[in-house]
Order: structure tokens, then C-alpha cells, then sequence
């Protein structure tokens, strides 16, 4: 019996296997809005057999986008685009999630293929952005520290965008808490300099990430699944560690999430990260300790032997993939015939099936 196609349920809800696709930006979105382009995205990758879809980083606020092409749930019309997305992956039998995100002093950059780099200006749609501290991301523009007001819209902000998830139908939601992005920079003392209650010690620096799950939570009820995204090290001298992830993992878990989707990187530009098969499955067991705490693992798993052996060796629940999704959106259904496990196919492709 296959591990990674055995099912699994986390509170209403179950999901067919254990095998999910990462939250991957495809900055297509016009004015926070979705288009074809996502769904068609994303809807092939529950034909071909993923258990959980998670759509992109959706901004909550507009100055929280990544870069002016980014999606957003902070107005209704940006909801009801995502409605028959949503209803397209439960159609192909996949649970949708979708990924709340505020990019913070990441925040108004031009896209992977634009002409530019770095920061857009002003005059060519770009914003001023925020964060814990008025510390630039190398070769992007300085950001505006956050005050007691600003943080509070914050909040408020998140809880908007998942009640407005929820009314999309996404069965899941997902807070990212990594990559550099706001939580993230709060967590990290390389960004996080503030001397009042959300800076300082770990309890303080964790303060916004927890206030965040706490309100997320109290919008969503007890049946809705609640991740939360982190980066388990900045991979950098000083900053976020492992062993203060596993601690935030917990207190996330006594808030109210229910799996930690455990990443890393992402604060500084100049950190060296040895990259590898499975590079970040440590961080992931770490963080679950033992089995204390569900966790995902992500990073270069990209085989059907490799992910079933991270779950048999107990590092993590479920396994995230991004990039082997692109490569071959039927990735589960090529991974379930490798390792024999008996999955239901979409008649459309059973002739695939036999051997």
C-alpha cells in the first residue's frame, strides 16, 4: 500500500492522496484578477490526479502584490473570478487552496520577463511598500516600517481575503509565512529590528504570523484546514534557524493551523544555499518532530520513489511540488502507475493505465 496515495483528512476535509501541487505565481493577473490563463493552469493539474491544488500567493491588499501583475482577493470581483476555478479542480475530483500573501518590502517588482528588474517606479505602476523595518531587500527600494495602525490592516486584511477564499468554495486555506515576504520579515531578525511587541525576542517576532492565524481561523470555522508557509532557515548568518521554526510551528498549531508547509529562504539576496534532491525534507522533519506536528515537504522531490520514501521515513505527512508539475501536470497519475498504487483515473485517460 502506497503512503503518498493513501488519503488523508484534515478536519472536513479529505483529500485523495498525498501528493499536492505547490503555490507557483504565474503573473498573469490584470487588476488582481484571474484569467483563463489560471484556469487552465490550474485545472489540468487535477486531471492529472493531484490531491491538492494551491493556487498562487493572492495578495490581500493591493500594495501586498509581488509585482503589479500578481492575483488578489481584496475586492468581490477578484472572488468571483475564482469561482469557476475553484469549481473546475473539485469537478476533476482535487481539493482547491488557495495561498494569502502580503509581499511587504518584496512587494512592487517587476515580473520575471519584464524588461526590468528590481523595484517598478512609481510613474510605471509600482507603489511604496512596507514592512517590519525600513530595511531594503538588496536592489530593491527602501520600505516604509510599519505602525501599530498599519499592522492592524494587516490583519484585518487577511481575515477579508479568507472569508472572500471561502466564498469562492477553496476548501483550504494557506498563509505564506515564507520566501522574504511580510510574515517571513517579521519572523527574521536580519529584517525585523522593531523594539515593541513584534520585535525583539522569538515570542514578539512571531506576534503578526499568530495574530494572523488567529483571525484566519476565527473567519474560517472549525471545518476549513489551515496551513501555514515558512521558511525554516534564511540560510543566513543571524537570522531565522530550524529549531525556532519547530518552536513557531508549535504555537502555530496551538492557534489553530493544522499543517506546516515547511520551505526555506527566500530573506536575503546573497545567502548560499546547497541545492539537492530533497534538499529541504531535514527542515521539514525538523519542524515536525517526530510526528508532534503535520508538515509538508517541498524542494526538488520530483520522483515517485523519492516522495513515497520521505513518507516512509516519517519526515513528513504530504508532499508539495512545483516545478515536476510544470514539467508533467499529470505527475500523479505517472507517480501512482510507478509505484502500483490503485488510484482512480479519469476514464478520459484509463487507456494510459494498462500495462
Amino acid at each position: 500500500m502506497s503512503i503518498l496515495f493513501s488519503p488523508l483528512r484534515i478536519r472536513s476535509v479529505t483529500f485523495r492522496n498525498r501528493l499536492w501541487v505547490s503555490p507557483m505565481c504565474m503573473y498573469s493577473a490584470v487588476d488582481g484578477v484571474v484569467q483563463e490563463w489560471h484556469h487552465t493552469h490550474l485545472a489540468q493539474f487535477a486531471s492529472g490526479g493531484a490531491g491538492l491544488i494551491i493556487a498562487e500567493a493572492t495578495a490581500v491588499v493591493p500594495d501586498g502584490r509581488i509585482s503589479p501583475r500578481d492575483v488578489g482577493l481584496w475586492n468581490d470581483e477578484q472572488r468571483d473570478a475564482w469561482v469557476p476555478i475553484v469549481q473546475a479542480i473539485h469537478d476533476r475530483g482535487a481539493v482547491a487552496g488557495v495561498q494569502l500573501a502580503h509581499a511587504g518590502r518584496k512587494a512592487s517588482t517587476w515580473w520575471p520577463w519584464a524588461e526590468g528588474s528590481g523595484s517598478v517606479p512609481a510613474a510605471e505602476g509600482g507603489w511604496t511598500t512596507t514592512a517590519p523595518s525600513d530595511i531594503a531587500y538588496e536592489g530593491f527600494a527602501a520600505p516604509v516600517a510599519l505602525d501599530a495602525d498599519g499592522i492592524e490592516r494587516i490583519v484585518d486584511a487577511f481575515a477579508a481575503a479568507a472569508r472572500r477564499a471561502l466564498d469562492a468554495g477553496f476548501d483550504v486555506l494557506e498563509l505564506h509565512g515564507a520566501h522574504g515576504y511580510l510574515l517571513h520579515q517579521f519572523l527574521s531578525p536580519l529584517s525585523n529590528l522593531r523594539e515593541d511587541e513584534y520585535g525583539g525576542p522569538l515570542e514578539n517576532r512571531a506576534r503578526l504570523l499568530l495574530r494572523v492565524v488567529d483571525a484566519v481561523r476565527a473567519t474560517a470555522g472549525d471545518d476549513v484546514p489551515l496551513f501555514v508557509r515558512i521558511s525554516a532557515t534564511d540560510h543566513a548568518e543571524g537570522g531565522f534557524t530550524p529549531e525556532e521554526a519547530a518552536t513557531v510551528g508549535t504555537w502555530a498549531e496551538e492557534h489553530g493551523a493544522d499543517l506546516i508547509d515547511v520551505s526555506s529562504g527566500g530573506l536575503v539576496a546573497h545567502q548560499q544555499i546547497s541545492v539537492f534532491p530533497g534538499y529541504q525534507v531535514p527542515l521539514a522533519a525538523t519542524v515536525r518532530q517526530g510526528g508532534r506536528i503535520p508538515v509538508s515537504a517541498v524542494g526538488l522531490i520530483t520522483a515517485a520513489a523519492q516522495a513515497e520514501q520521505v513518507l516512509a521515513d516519517g519526515a513528513a505527512d504530504a508532499i508539495f511540488a512545483g516545478r515536476e508539475w510544470l514539467r508533467d501536470p499529470h505527475f500523479a497519475l505517472r507517480a501512482a502507475h510507478e509505484l502500483g498504487a490503485e488510484v482512480a483515473w479519469p476514464p478520459q485517460y484509463e487507456r494510459a493505465h494498462w500495462r
